[in-house]
């Protein structure tokens, strides 16, 4: 089946970003004669924050970008509502160039169109939860009916009815984190861009966040762009991840991709420790079912379990329990695929093979 194109509510195109005095020269220097990094710093006392990076995000899609701590991607993040100006690229926002809107124009960008959700909440301490939450509307000069009800709604979405008017500091941190949240959805921007928000909280809070903001993600079906060092937290929330390092992506591609199909030690270093059971599908360790016949002959599925491509790996372990038979891939009335006991483990061991398996029987 063909996948639908993706509408890229955002596009970033050859993004650099070169800190120092001579960021132009080096700019120059670097087209010219393709300086590395190393030699950009000897030569111009300049410093790459991040390196010809070009990616874009679809509409509704959760994109995360990963990487150590000094690996870029915060400062690559505030490209995108032009916190920071790049030295090289262009960042398109529904087919608008950021870099070239006039000073208005970015101001309603950022104040209409884009929430910034950040690890540190900066909640205005002499404001409550609710005037908080509703300050973007306040600015904006939303009527006090109106921003009663969004508040209603915000606070009720994060699970925060009854805290409306309490100050930030009779808040645990994970209340505040949730303020910030809510603060952000008020607004109702197309974009939010998420900078390590979970990561000052303990795990059990951090979990809790995670869920909350993916079931609100799902509700509203925002753009949003996610800042983590936790790789973890980027498998189980972003639709697609981008692995950062040294101001270079490195690999971009849905979590099945990134932990199956390392694109280089990197990426497999960061990966060699995630379970592959909540990841890997059906439909990356099938065999073709014509091909499978075509090997073992006509067969009578009658009595074979019966999975989806979509299904993870951990549904095809339920299905194997207690049967001598294959899985039997089907979709839309069809079969499509054939899921042998040996494939299966070869897709829990992470083995090459488990990618193209070879014929055999069960």
């Amino acid at each position: 089946m063909t996948q639908p194109q993706r509408e890229d509510v955002i596009r970033c195109e050859g993004i650099w970003k070169i800190f120092g005095d001579k960021s132009r020269q080096a700019m120059e220097a670097v087209r010219r004669e393709g300086l590395s990094k190393t030699e950009i710093r000897k030569r111009f006392d300049c410093v790459v924050g991040v390196q010809d990076a070009s990616f874009g995000v679809g509409r509704g899609e959760i994109f995360c970008i990963m990487g150590l701590s000094g690996s870029g991607k915060s400062t690559l993040i505030r490209h995108i509502n032009r916190l920071i100006e790049p030295t090289a690229g262009s960042v398109f926002i529904e087919g608008q160039n950021v870099n070239a809107m006039t000073p208005r124009e970015l101001r309603a960008l950022r104040a209409e169109r884009i929430g910034m959700v950040f690890q540190s909440m900066a909640l205005m301490p002499h404001r409550t939860v609710r005037d908080n939450v509703v300050l973007s509307l306040e600015v904006r000069g939303q009527p006090e009916a109106r921003r009663a009800e969004v508040a209603a709604h915000a606070i009720a979405a994060v699970d925060l009815t009854g805290w409306e008017t309490k100050y930030p500091d009779e808040l645990s941190g994970g209340m505040q984190q949730r303020v910030g949240l809510a603060r952000a959805i008020a607004a109702d921007p197309t974009i939010l861009l998420m900078d390590e928000p979970f990561s000052a909280l303990d795990p059990l809070i951090r979990r809790q966040l995670q869920t909350t903001f993916m079931q609100l993600s799902a509700e509203l079906h925002k753009t949003t762009v996610l800042i983590t060092h936790d790789l973890d937290e980027a498998i189980r929330i972003g639709d697609r991840i981008a692995i950062m390092k040294d101001g270079v992506l490195v690999q971009t591609g849905t979590p099945e991709q990134i932990v199956t199909e390392p694109a280089d030690e990197y990426v497999a270093e960061f990966v060699a420790g995630i379970s592959k059971l909540d990841l890997v599908t059906a439909a990356r360790i099938m065999q073709p079912f014509a091909q499978f016949t075509q090997a073992e002959g006509p067969q009578d599925t009658a009595a074979w379990p019966v999975a989806a491509p979509d299904d993870k790996l951990n549904t095809l372990v339920d299905l194997a329990v207690g049967t001598d038979h294959p899985i039997l891939i089907r979709t839309e009335g069809q079969n499509v695929g054939v899921v042998t006991k040996r494939v299966l483990l070869r897709g829990i061991q992470g083995r090459e093979e488990a990618a193209r398996p070879q014929m055999e029987t069960a």
